[in-house]
């Protein structure tokens, strides 16, 4: 995938993430955000849940998890990079032209920078020109308000439509939001 840089966004690239080489990564990712897992009544991310994320995005046609990496030293191109969160998505699902947004997260000492802004920035195109897929939803916990606004700031829109989801033993409502991809398509 590409890497994006403007004036205003930081500079993140998207790297495809296997379970062999991420999967240590991605759990200091989930290390740092205790918020998120809090939602969910945890104290922190359980031991082993990116390995088994990773995994289960192998095993499930269509879904793919991406690395959020910036430079860790942004003037210093041989400084290599770091890992400051995920996009998890699943194409042609719950129909063949859509792309499921199952999240995207951003490390908190990361978030409000404008990181994930510029990683759908770098994806939105790619699903909607390479990819071929007409639109996108998420499902958005009901209790994850910064989600919400977060996803109605990248432009996705509330659909009307709600769904409840077993998460362990509780039962979690998703609020469904969609974005038109078309746009993505016609700003090149």
């Amino acid at each position: 995938m590409a890497t994006v840089a403007n004036t205003t966004a930081p500079i993140v690239s998207l790297l495809p993430l296997n379970a062999a080489d991420h999967a240590a990564a991605l759990q200091a990712v989930y290390r740092a955000t205790p918020g998120y897992w809090q939602m969910y009544h945890l104290a922190s991310s359980p031991t082993g849940q990116a390995e088994r994320d990773l995994e289960a995005a192998a095993s499930t046609p269509g879904r793919s998890m991406m690395g959020i990496v910036r430079r860790i030293d942004a003037n210093d191109a041989a400084a290599g990079v770091e890992m400051v969160g995920v996009v998890d998505f699943r194409m042609h699902w719950p129909d063949p032209d859509m792309v499921y947004v199952g999240m995207i997260m951003v490390a908190e000492p990361y978030q409000r920078q404008g990181i994930g802004r510029a990683a759908w920035r770098l994806l939105a195109p790619w699903l909607a020109q390479s990819a071929q897929m007409h639109s996108a939803r998420a499902g958005i916990e009901q209790f994850n308000p910064n989600a919400l606004r977060f996803l109605q700031a990248l432009g996705f829109s509330l659909t009307g439509e709600s769904s409840r989801v077993q998460s362990g033993k509780r039962w979690v409502r998703l609020l469904y939001m969609d974005y038109d991809l078309a746009r993505e398509r016609s700003s090149t």
